[in-house]
């Protein structure tokens, strides 16, 4: 529902009649009091609003989800890859679209919003990134795994080095995910090639920190 201070498209009688001006809210109801930014010419207006539709979500974060409700325009379409804001009582995150579920067991890379039966989502404003770490002077078998957490818009970039902790290692290889935007390869390892943290599967990395590992 409009509430007092928020900012609205109309036509404002005084200086635009035919074209819509943005207008301040200054008492909601049925015909609201609103005042145009343009010109401050204060007037009465019906102020429709949008029609949305309950759209149930899950949201996947680590190895954790939870299912909350949304609401959304019915006739907006949305993609696998898709970003947006979740706002529910749950949590207030960013989240991208990983499956459309249009029917039982069917699933969809495209559908508007009214066709859709759940949205599986993923968090990506903050994000874990799991980490293959090979020693710095040993054999790759005697590899290590570690995870690091990282905003979703961090960027990793091969043959930099990168500090968490007691951790340092250097950037060797970026696995990248099926549901992000398109990159040029599945694995990135040319020196300068860069991914933003949400859209990796796996980092593998050369540790920087000792000269020798035991194997565990």
């Amino acid at each position: 529902m409009t509430e007092t201070g928020d900012r609205v498209g109309l036509a404002c009688p005084s200086c635009s009649p035919g074209e819509p001006t943005v207008h301040e809210v200054l008492k909601p109801g049925g015909q609201a009091t609103v005042r145009c930014t343009e010109c401050d010419h204060t007037h009465k207006a019906e102020i429709t609003e949008p029609e949305t539709t309950d759209l149930q979500v899950v949201v996947s974060q680590d190895d954790e989800s939870f299912s909350t409700l949304v609401e959304e325009s019915p006739d907006d379409r949305v993609e696998v890859g898709d970003e947006f804001v979740v706002d529910s009582p749950e949590a207030l995150l960013q989240a991208r679209i990983t499956g459309i579920e249009v029917g039982p067991e069917e699933r969809a890379e495209e559908a508007t919003i009214d066709e859709i039966d759940t949205l599986w989502t993923r968090a990506v404003d903050n994000v874990s990134v799991d980490v293959t770490l090979h020693p710095k002077d040993g054999e790759e078998e005697h590899s290590e795994s570690l995870t690091v957490n990282v905003p979703g818009d961090y960027e990793f970039t091969v043959g930099e080095t990168e500090s968490f902790g007691e951790e340092e290692f250097s950037v060797e290889g970026l696995q990248i995910r099926d549901d992000a935007p398109e990159y040029r390869h599945e694995k990135l390892d040319h020196e300068g090639d860069v991914a933003y943290a949400k859209d990796l599967k796996r980092l593998y990395g050369r540790d920087e920190t000792s000269s020798a590992w035991s194997a565990w």
